[in-house]
């Protein structure tokens, strides 16, 4: 107990844990540990707009290859992820496959 007129030190009030962004999701050394984020990012929207933006087989075949990747991400990130990120995780995987086969068209 504090004296009397002497306030508890007050706690932030945060709903579940929060973790650090910067931190990686799973350590380890493997060959992606030392790509920058901000580089991933780009080159992930480049070969989306090109998929996109290319109609046909090339388009959709560089999508299914994002795709694809995005799913080895998933599986190998599937047991660190709350049920809610595996969630969306999933639904942009859905997603990307079904533009990809739009792209058939």
């Amino acid at each position: 107990m504090r004296p009397h007129g002497i306030a508890e030190p007050r706690r932030p009030a945060v709903r579940g844990s929060r973790r650090n962004m910067r931190a990686p999701l799973i350590s380890g050394d493997g060959p992606l540990a030392r790509v920058r984020p901000i580089a991933v990012f780009i080159v992930v929207i480049g070969v989306f707009t090109a998929g996109v933006l290319i109609s046909g087989l090339v388009g959709a075949g560089l999508l299914a290859l994002l795709a694809v990747g995005v799913g080895v991400l998933l599986a190998t990130t599937w047991s660190v992820l709350r049920p809610n990120e595996r969630m969306l995780r999933v639904l942009v995987l859905g997603i990307l496959v079904v533009v990809a086969i739009l792209q058939l068209r």
